[in-house]
């Protein structure tokens, strides 16, 4: 999304992380825990009770190892628990983090990044005294080499997999020097660097624990882990040594700790944050959205001045998939095989009513490419997509052999649970124009698996930005990221698409690598493999006393900088 030699196994065995098979101690921690809360809670100081920020995991929490992010609640604590080289601000800007600087090699092949001498890791008996030590470079040559690693089979090894000859690209001249050698150049590297993949961990920890760091992590994060009882509660608290400071100059983070929840129904969760009880909640269920919102995405009268409705674009492109690979034997007798088929689908939906009634005009209409609205070198005007015009559809039939529908095969088009309602209404759009189809609902982890495995024809899915460069949107359509290799779901092939998807690779200037990816993605949309619906925003809801939050289109959870008075 990417040599378990380091350390000493001498350590005494009272030094051994006990979050490993120790539910005793776990739960005693936890005791203490809640009992500092409670305490804090009844000891009159409203700013120690305050500082605890509540927040619900609704879709659980596979992993506290950034080598395993690969989903937003993972995205969303890693980011509390580790640092990068670099991080990404609310405009989508590269900002220096443990790299103070850096530069880059005339032929753009070599990185050079100039570290921070004042970073630590948390405190952990593995370090010696228990307590953390200075984050050099040495780690994150380290940290990189696992990602690339076959024996920790990392998630995150698309990072680095074909940018780097190996572990050896990986130099650390000196503690405060760390350098990237790439194969050849790749001008998104910097902001493929900002994904929680890319964070710091150190090698005591990581090859003592093996795969239990996932539930005993240790980075250099503005918070530190306390406990996790997995599907019931995480804690995390303030890193007292943190070292970045707001723009004030006061040391970060503010809050005193964060606390998850595991609620998985939606209502429920939102239920508690009305009462109070959490802080913040992360979009809004169709269940009660008409509720909360207007149809023209206001908050209604009912909770007017109860909350914060924090709303933005997203880097999340929502879309029907299509296969398209005609070797496959899936895709032998699909319709969809059929290049005007597929362009009348495009055409059959409605997104601006689609959007208003089901999405409550928290969204924008996909009427232009793949790449969303949000990301940097987004053109509505230069990227040419699709708009409601069922006359074109139907002839686009008629043309295809199949006037008004008659002769074409029922059409299985597959969705989640949660996206029920949405693909009933594209049911209807494409029915009103002659095209049938059945929905099929199924579980997101078995659709997942099927897209992955090219073993459905017709999908819905979403693509949510790992890094703010439209190259992470346009890989989807590259030939050689077909499966099993890459994430190109649709089995689309284009030699011009390939010729200028390699060519961007090489293109230092932004300018000109968004006009690359323009072409790349007006390509995608003559050939149609997908049908863009919309572009995401963001519907985070907050506290009304909760204030330093972040609005950026990676929806990526920020607290370091939240003040809850």
């Amino acid at each position: 999304m990417n040599k378990l030699i380091f350390g000493s196994r001498l350590k005494a065995e009272s030094q051994k992380p006990k979050a490993k098979n120790n539910h005793k101690l776990s739960a005693f921690c936890f005791l203490l825990f809640a009992l500092f809360i409670v305490s804090s809670c009844h000891n009159g100081n409203p700013s120690t009770r305050q500082s605890v920020f509540n927040i619900n995991l609704d879709e659980g929490l596979t992993s506290l190892d950034p080598a395993f992010c690969r989903n937003q609640n993972t995205i969303w604590m890693d980011n509390q628990l580790y640092n990068g080289l670099v991080q990404i601000n609310d405009s989508m800007k590269i900002e220096p983090c443990i790299a103070k600087s850096w530069d880059i090699s005339p032929d753009g092949s070599v990185y050079t990044f100039h570290l921070r001498n004042d970073v630590y890791f948390h405190d952990d008996p593995l370090f010696k005294g228990g307590i953390g030590r200075k984050a050099v470079a040495s780690d994150f040559v380290y940290s990189f080499g696992r990602l690339i690693d076959p024996k920790v089979a990392s998630s995150g090894s698309w990072l680095f997999s074909d940018k780097v000859e190996g572990r050896q690209s990986f130099v650390a001249p000196n503690d405060t020097t760390f350098q990237i050698k790439l194969k050849e150049p790749f001008p998104p590297l910097l902001s493929m660097l900002t994904s929680q993949v890319a964070s710091v961990v150190p090698h005591e920890v990581v090859n003592y624990c093996g795969k239990d760091f996932r539930n005993h992590p240790v980075g250099t994060g503005p918070f530190r882990f306390k406990y996790w009882k997995e599907g019931e509660v995480l804690v995390l608290l303030k890193n007292e040594k943190y070292w970045e400071k707001d723009k004030n100059g006061s040391s970060l983070p503010h809050l005193n700790a964060i606390r998850a929840t595991f609620i998985g129904d939606k209502q429920t969760a939102f239920m508690e944050f009305v009462t109070g009880k959490l802080d913040f909640l992360n979009d809004i269920d169709g269940s009660y959205r008409d509720d909360i919102l207007t149809k023209s995405g206001q908050v209604t009268k009912k909770y007017q001045g109860k909350f914060t409705l924090n709303s933005a674009p997203s880097l999340n492109t929502m879309y029907l998939g299509m296969l398209v690979d005609s070797t496959l034997p899936i895709v032998k007798h699909s319709p969809l095989k059929i290049l005007k088929i597929r362009q009348a689908i495009n055409y059959s939906i409605d997104k601006q009513k689609m959007i208003k009634y089901l999405r409550n005009s928290l969204a924008t209409p996909g009427n232009a490419g793949f790449i969303p609205a949000g990301m940097p070198g987004f053109d509505a005007q230069k990227v040419k997509g699709y708009t409601y015009n069922p006359e074109r559809a139907r002839c686009l039939l008629d043309e295809a052999g199949f006037p008004n529908g008659k002769g074409l095969p029922e059409i299985l088009l597959t969705t989640t649970v949660g996206y029920r309602d949405l693909i009933e209404y594209v049911q209807g759009q494409l029915e009103q124009v002659g095209i049938k189809t059945k929905v099929e609902i199924t579980q997101g982890a078995s659709l997942r698996e099927l897209v992955s495995k090219n073993g459905v024809n017709f999908f819905y899915g979403s693509w949510i930005a790992d890094y703010p460069d439209g190259e992470d949107y346009l890989s989807l359509f590259y030939s050689k990221n077909k499966i099993p290799w890459g994430p190109n779901y649709t089995g689309f092939s284009n030699k011009l698409f390939d010729c200028l998807f390699e060519q961007a690779y090489h293109e230092p200037n932004d300018a000109k690598r968004y006009a690359l990816y323009q072409q790349m993605d007006n390509l995608v949309m003559q050939q149609s493999p997908v049908v863009i619906l919309y572009y995401d925003k963001l519907v985070n809801l907050y506290q009304s006393n909760i204030t330093g939050y972040s609005k950026n289109a990676l929806n990526l959870l920020v607290l370091k900088r939240v003040v809850k008075n």
